[in-house]
């Protein structure tokens, strides 16, 4: 067994889950990072082109006299509405990426004792694939559901706002569930979100209260990330203002902005993959809560071994 090895299939108090998942990043963020890398290589160029577009889009409508390559005219808007189609498949594609290979690293990391085969995870990803698209595409319905819930109660004062976030954090805790129950259960569609429902409503607030901290704890990780591109891009901004530089035309500034945009995307995405590792550890607590399964396998083992 893998001496750092972290037990998840435990009956954890709250305070004990996230210093699980505190515990799990320290010895296995090396790893993870360099997997994630690999498997959004593609992703993270798209993102790079998308921040490109759409910075050079958004500057263009701005001055409404922008140029591109060769001096050639070029109508702005049209590059920031192809920035924006690129957005939108890049949310939904790394969206797709993030919620398989974190759950399939949680499942490779306990079937195997904390050991990582990198090709176990992509077989595992392949042999899902029909039913995470098809999770995919109902999950899709269930955020448009959702949207049309939270403008209809955003009108409510205070209430509403609470009602917003409420929701927010049961349908991700739904989609993060189901993701692993599907991976590390094996378990088709209607069984994965039956199961997905079952644990986050049969534990509502603990998991409410969970996706609460995780995302609080995110959210100071995408800050901390976007602090460096974002303290040069106001520098810059400073500067160049005071030098009458007019940034809607400067090569320069595009290029600062594109890669500050682009830092902010890629630590979105990035976060987003964390915190579906944090609800793979949330299920197997979850699942040992109920079932009692990994506990009664330790209790015959010591019966067999005397």
């Amino acid at each position: 067994m893998n001496e750092k090895y972290i037990e998840l299939r435990t009956r954890s108090t709250f305070g004990d889950i996230i210093n699980t998942y505190f515990m799990f990043l320290k010895h296995n963020f090396k790893t993870y990072t360099n997997l994630y890398l690999r498997y959004n290589a593609v992703s993270i160029c798209l993102t790079l082109i998308c921040s490109y577009l759409l910075v050079t889009g958004f500057m263009g409508l701005v001055s409404r006299d922008f140029r591109f390559g060769m001096g050639n005219n070029v109508a702005s808007d049209n590059y920031f509405f192809a920035g924006a189609i690129i957005l939108f498949l890049i949310v939904f594609i790394t969206s797709l990426i993030n919620y398989s290979f974190s759950s399939a690293y949680i499942a490779e990391y306990v079937k195997n004792n904390g050991s990582i085969v990198s090709k176990n995870i992509w077989r595992s990803i392949l042999s899902n694939i029909g039913t995470i698209i098809l999770f995919i595409l109902i999950g899709g319905l269930l955020y448009i559901v959702y949207i049309i819930i939270s403008m209809m109660v955003s009108f409510i004062p205070f209430l509403g706002m609470i009602v917003q976030y409420g929701l927010s954090f049961t349908m991700t805790a739904v989609f993060g569930l189901t993701f692993m129950s599907i991976f590390a259960a094996n378990k088709g569609f209607g069984e994965a979100i039956s199961e997905g429902f079952d644990f986050t409503f049969s534990n509502f607030w603990r998991v409410i209260l969970f996706g609460l901290v995780i995302g609080i704890l995110n959210l100071m990780i995408t800050a901390l990330i976007i602090s460096v591109p974002g303290f040069i891009i106001g520098i810059y901004a400073y500067f160049s203002v005071e030098s009458n530089i007019d940034l809607t035309t400067s090569t320069f500034a595009t290029l600062i902005f594109t890669f500050g945009f682009a830092a902010f995307l890629l630590s979105f995405i990035y976060t987003q993959a964390l915190s579906q590792l944090s609800y793979g550890i949330l299920y197997y607590n979850l699942y040992e809560v109920k079932y009692n399964v990994f506990l009664q396998k330790m209790i015959d083992k010591i019966g067999a071994d005397e």
